[in-house]
């Protein structure tokens, strides 16, 4: 067995990599630059743990969240790796022992903010130690094109560039269309990278939308039905996460909160008891979550739609990330458009100095928030829309997604169509969907009576259909290309030349129409439902409480998936405990000897088979 697959199995457990983990390992001891685009859950952390290993000196990987850090740290120390965190929450001293050992040679990786890079004194310690690697995880954050972008990860260049030799330089990300990806390329200043693409998909994430009368009813129905399992609620907005946390904690869930918001001390508290396994639900605002590595979240509910598709396929990412089934649900309503419009317009305002790129920006993020839009009101596979806006090429249906398991009517939409576009037209093209809506529901509101609407034609003429029917109907006709929105702070709809044709040349509309769906929660596969469940049972309540002695999440001790296999393969030995994916020399070590005992406990209680 070579070095790097030796050290895979007595550090992590695993006999062999993922595939494309051994590519990008190979390439990184080749002294080639990397950029890896995995998806969640698919091994990037061991992509580069494990070439620092090999490597003589030490590799900086630079992360952007503290949380991420501690996590990483936390694991590779019961692990029997020596790494260490340098962030803003340690004390001065824990700062000065911590760099202290770092240059008495005492850590193979150590993790800091791209902040920390900029620093006279972390650089001043940087030159002198031998740094044979540098890697930068969630790399999209350096595209301005990314949705997460961190002007202080420009800062990555200049800091190798100052270095007495320039370090290997590796990028790994999960979310990156194309055009981000030759932007982190350029940004990172990578010199010839090897390019590992290894696909998007997550195949035990059951996707779904949404679009309740009620989403109080429907997040309540959804949790019902996963009760007792971990999961994460994301909303827009901070007064949204007050709202839904404390009406889930009436109905008797145990959910917290998370939100830029609070004190730093709470959002610590309340992130812990959520990996810890102590609150089963949290219910946050995207401040929570980039590379919280809690692997066994059962779900995530969008309670609103977010304003991009790399940040809800980053967010809904959280789950299922040890492979198990999991459900991400979105509950949209048209309402989130505008919330979203005013967030992305916001930021820009607090983001940007310069008018000119701050209209750039706007209106990048405005075309992205389309395409969100569109994945809710698509009747297509909800897997191949994800993948396809990635760049992916995948099969037009999965058969396992929310829309894949809906029943659809082909339905003649043409004279509907056609009163949208008569109402648009009669309106002088001066009107934005919500107001085009209100007037062909023969709504009476401010707004129609002040700009004498109700004197339209079209009032009322679609008046037998629901708002979001009828809002529906108009997204169509805006994927269709029929109609097209302006941008700008209040956009309105316009005719399209291609509109006479529904108009005036007889044109049909047709359109696959959601009737009913198959509610059914996607099953765990018989792979995950073999074993005892008494033995699985006694053996997680054995982890949890090894985990809470060290004061580590239950998950840092041994994966669900390594428990599963000890119940499948029964071990007698310390040799064949190492057998088991998942377990390597440091662990059997540490925790062999009472999995042991407990599985032979069991084994006694059935009968000594």
């Amino acid at each position: 067995m070579d070095l790097p697959r030796r050290l895979l199995k007595q550090h992590f457990g695993y006999s062999d990599f993922r595939p494309g983990q051994g590519e990008v390992v190979d390439r990184l001891l080749g002294r080639w630059d990397v950029l890896s685009v995995m998806p969640t859950g698919a091994g990037k952390s061991i992509c580069y743990q494990i070439p620092a290993l090999c490597m003589e000196g030490l590799t900086l990987v630079v992360s952007p969240l503290i949380s991420l850090m501690k996590d990483q740290v936390e694991g590779l120390l019961q692990a029997g790796v020596p790494a260490a965190y340098l962030n803003s929450s340690l004390t001065e001293r824990q700062f000065a022992l911590a760099l202290h050992n770092a240059r008495m040679g005492k850590y193979k990786l150590i993790y800091v903010a791209p902040e920390r890079l900029e620093t006279a004194s972390f650089l001043t310690f940087a030159r002198e130690a031998p740094i044979s690697m540098v890697a930068v995880d969630e790399a999209h954050c350096v595209s301005q094109w990314g949705q997460d972008f961190r002007p202080s990860y420009l800062a990555i260049p200049r800091f190798t560039a100052a270095l007495p030799s320039r370090p290997v330089v590796a990028a790994f990300t999960a979310t990156a269309t194309p055009e981000v990806r030759e932007d982190i390329i350029r940004q990172l200043e990578l010199r010839e990278p090897f390019l590992l693409v290894s696909g998007f998909d997550r195949p035990n994430l059951f996707w779904e939308v949404q679009t309740p009368r009620s989403k109080r009813e429907a997040l309540l129905a959804f949790l019902s039905a996963h009760e007792g399992e971990s999961g994460l609620v994301y909303c827009s907005t901070r007064k949204n996460v007050e709202e839904v946390c404390a009406f889930l904690q009436e109905r008797g869930f145990s959910a917290t909160r998370y939100h830029a918001g609070l004190e730093p001390a709470e959002r610590s508290r309340n992130q812990e008891n959520f990996v810890y396994g102590s609150t089963q639900v949290i219910v946050a605002t995207n401040a929570f979550g980039m590379g919280i590595d809690k692997p066994d979240v059962r779900y995530v509910v969008h309670y609103n739609m977010p304003k991009d598709l790399e940040s809800y396929y980053q967010e809904a990412g959280r789950a299922g990330r040890d492979g198990d089934a999991a459900h991400c649900l979105l509950l949209y309503s048209a309402a989130d458009i505008q919330t979203n419009r005013f967030l992305i317009e916001q930021q820009g305002r607090e983001t940007e100095t310069d008018e000119e790129e701050r209209a750039r920006r706007i209106e990048q993020d405005l075309a992205r928030l389309k395409q969100m839009t569109y994945y809710c009101h698509t009747t297509d596979c909800l897997r191949h829309y994800i993948l396809r806006y990635f760049g992916e090429g995948t099969r037009e249906y999965c058969g396992d997604c929310g829309n894949c398991r809906a029943y659809f009517e082909e339905r003649d939409l043409t004279e509907d169509a056609q009163k949208i576009l008569s109402c648009v037209k009669r309106a002088g093209e001066r009107f934005g969907t919500t107001a085009i809506a209100d007037v062909l529901r023969g709504a009476q509101n401010e707004r129609v009576v002040k700009w004498e609407l109700h004197k339209l034609p079209t009032y009322g003429a679609l008046s037998a259909l629901s708002r979001d029917e009828v809002l529906s109907r108009i997204r169509l006709l805006l994927e269709r290309g029929y109609l097209r929105q302006q941008d700008g702070p209040y956009p309105t709809l316009e005719l399209t030349p291609t509109a006479g044709d529904i108009l005036f040349r007889g044109e049909k509309l047709t359109a696959r129409v959601k009737v009913s769906t198959d509610r059914a929660a996607p099953q765990l596969s018989a792979q995950q439902g073999d074993v005892p469940p008494a033995l699985y049972a006694r053996l997680q309540q054995l982890r949890q409480q090894l985990a809470k002695q060290l004061g580590v999440p239950a998950y840092v001790v041994f994966s669900n998936g390594t428990l599963r296999e000890m119940c499948r393969q029964l071990p007698r030995s310390e040799g064949e405990l190492l057998k088991v994916s998942g377990v390597g020399e440091q662990k059997r070590k540490r925790f062999g000897r009472a999995f042991l005992e407990a599985i032979e406990a069991w084994r006694q209680e059935q009968g000594g088979a």
